[in-house]
């Protein structure tokens, strides 16, 4: 059984979210440094290099004395915690109010090294909620997001469209800001130039928090769980900026967290499209060098 430590205020604010967060002595950090070859005129030279850590996390819930694990992800490490309360958020299995605890796995007969890459989510109820999220064993990797993911019809089962704000506009000089912002806050990018991001803006273009990982879904996962562990969810009012391509997967999680604006740097699949307009989404695509694509939502955008 996981340890937990240091419990809190069952009451919650957004401070202090009501469920107790067990932090380890020491963990796997963000980047792994690493001896490559250089060539420059012609000469090979040996050098060290920072590179993106990638290791896989297993995500488990426990309800009373069930447990199960509902996804492995590969994912950069740091910020674990949010990514298992956001994957759960936006896969519609917790609820804030529903989880005791978080913890990294300290059973004794687990190895050292990977108990880091396992964290438990222990829910307040006695057993674990009958949903369709949990009867297949979620398998995800840092490409691709959740393999087999419900689609629309499972999420109109669970999300209504999100409703429109009259005072929410964000400028086209906001939007043409946003990605260098975005890349100016990456702190391992820089290091590595191998991460995906995810960052959250208010309308004037303030960040508010940005998360980094290997794949672009984990990122927000990692940014929802940060709402969500603070007591900020639902994130209305609120621009999201991700690096790379937008896909379906980014889109769910996005509505799921109340999100109205979702802004990237590269294209938007169809699926994310379709999503974006059902359910009354602003979607931004091929943000750079003061142009942008706007998919759905165009209400939002100023003049």
């Amino acid at each position: 059984m996981s340890k937990h430590l240091g419990a809190r205020n069952a009451t919650g604010t957004r401070d202090d979210p009501g469920f107790e967060v067990v932090e380890a002595a020491r963990r796997p950090g963000p980047t792994t440094r690493a001896r490559v070859g250089q060539m420059r005129a012609g000469t090979l030279h040996e050098r060290r290099d920072d590179l993106a850590t990638e290791e896989p996390m297993e995500i488990r819930i426990q309800a009373g004395e069930e447990r199960r694990t509902v996804a492995i992800t590969m994912r950069t490490p740091g910020h674990d915690f949010e990514l298992a309360a956001g994957f759960l958020y936006g896969e519609g299995v917790a609820a804030p109010a529903d989880v005791a605890s978080i913890a990294y796995c300290t059973d004794e007969d687990v190895p050292q090294e990977a108990r880091y890459n396992t964290v438990t989510v222990r829910l307040r109820g006695r057993v674990l909620p009958d949903l369709p999220s949990l009867d297949r064993h979620f398998v995800t990797s840092s490409a691709c997001g959740v393999c087999g993911t419900a689609g629309l019809d499972a999420l109109r089962g669970r999300c209504s469209p999100l409703p429109d704000q009259e005072d929410l506009l964000v400028s086209p000089e906001v939007l043409y800001d946003l990605p260098d912002r975005l890349r100016s806050a990456q702190g391992v990018f820089g290091k590595t130039g191998g991460l995906h991001a995810a960052g959250l803006f208010t309308p004037g273009g303030e960040l508010l928090a940005v998360r980094e990982d290997v794949g672009r879904h984990n990122a927000l996962d990692k940014l929802v769980g940060w709402a969500m562990m603070g007591g900020r969810l639902p994130l209305g009012g609120h621009v999201l900026m991700v690096s790379g391509r937008t896909s379906y997967e980014i889109m769910q999680k996005a509505l799921t967290a109340g999100l109205p604006v979702v802004c990237a740097v590269s294209a938007p699949s169809s699926l994310a499209v379709d999503l974006a307009r059902e359910f009354g989404m602003t979607l931004v695509g091929f943000l750079r060098e003061e142009r942008f694509n706007v998919y759905a939502g165009a209400h939002r955008i100023g003049r």
